[in-house]
């Protein structure tokens, strides 16, 4: 995990990781960052909040720090309100904009409300003096890096704060494996919702599209509290926020919860049942006779016309 920590007005960016200690270097090669903060205590490695709170409460408290922030994870999302509540100040979550003023010290936020339905405004005036918040990956670019080894760089260890006697105890971590990209970052999506009946029909018709066009596997709410697949495939409101170039959405009905983790995509291709006005192409017919076609060659030509379309349309996936 890592945390960006901005001190205004100079402008310096500082990056705390918990890492092994010679992996840093990695991070030494973001762009716009100018120094690297990081810690090897083994009470960090499986972050848990109680735990890690006490260091950054201890490094904020008396530190030229204006602003503390995150990308949208579980991780983040127990934390940063944790340190906040902690130094009494507020935490912004799931930003998708950010504007500072350098005369006022007020920085102003827009995110998402009513699973997308509306965009919220919000100023933090300059007596807020550090403003959390963690990012909608899906509103930003990715960070740039360079080529060198971030010479440069200011690097420094920080010292660990013990926590003699944690409420909490991590037991274990179970991960899911695939093959496939990971969902969160792939440029193509193929998800299936509750229309396809059943597990073994999701497994049929789902994963070969998917397979065909180098694609990562999503589902709607219904698709997973239905036990088709499990809840880590999860998109919408309540699950994963992405915003692929290419997503295709098999017997989904759209639903708001649904949309609100979807409708930024690039090109959105709906095979019945969602809805249809956020669609690039939409087909209406039975989605067992149209998932594979995209996938089926032609006599006359060696793959798929419909694939070799979205295929061009679309860059490949990020793994």
């Amino acid at each position: 995990m890592c945390l960006l920590l901005l001190k205004r007005p100079k402008s310096k960016r500082f990056l705390l990781c918990f890492i092994e200690e010679s992996k840093y270097e990695l991070f030494c090669r973001l762009e716009g960052v100018n120094s690297v903060l990081y810690s090897t205590s083994a009470q960090y490695i499986h972050l848990i909040p109680e735990t890690v709170s006490p260091l950054l409460q201890s490094l904020l408290s008396s530190s030229p720090f204006t602003h503390v922030v995150s990308s949208t994870s579980s991780t983040s999302k127990s934390l940063l309100p944790r340190v906040s509540a902690l130094l009494d100040l507020p935490t912004l979550s799931d930003i998708t904009s950010v504007e500072h003023d350098s005369s006022t010290s007020a920085t102003t936020f827009t995110r998402p409300i009513y699973a997308g339905n509306a965009i919220s405004t919000i100023r933090a005036p300059a007596d807020v003096k550090i403003k959390f918040f963690t990012v909608r990956g899906t509103a930003f670019p990715p960070a740039s890096s360079h080529e060198t080894d971030g010479e440069g760089v200011e690097v420094k260890a920080v010292e660990s704060v013990e926590v003699s006697d944690p409420r909490t105890e991590h037991i274990k971590t179970t991960i899911t494996k695939s093959d496939r990209p990971d969902l969160g970052v792939a440029s193509r999506v193929v998800s299936g919702g509750r229309a396809l009946k059943n597990a073994e029909t999701f497994e049929k018709v789902i994963y070969p599209l998917a397979d065909a066009l180098g694609a990562a596997v999503g589902a709607s709410r219904a698709a997973v509290d239905a036990g088709y697949v499990d809840n880590s495939l999860q998109v919408g409101q309540t699950g994963k926020v992405v915003a692929p170039e290419l997503y295709v959405a098999v017997g989904i009905s759209g639903a708001i919860q649904h949309l609100a983790g979807m409708k930024d995509s690039k090109m959105i291709v709906a095979i019945n049942k969602v809805v249809f006005a956020l669609a690039t192409f939409s087909y209406i017919s039975l989605m067992f006779c149209v998932a594979p076609v995209f996938r089926t060659p032609t006599p006359l030509y060696s793959k798929s016309p419909m694939l070799d379309l979205l295929l061009t349309c679309t860059k490949p996936c990020q793994s």
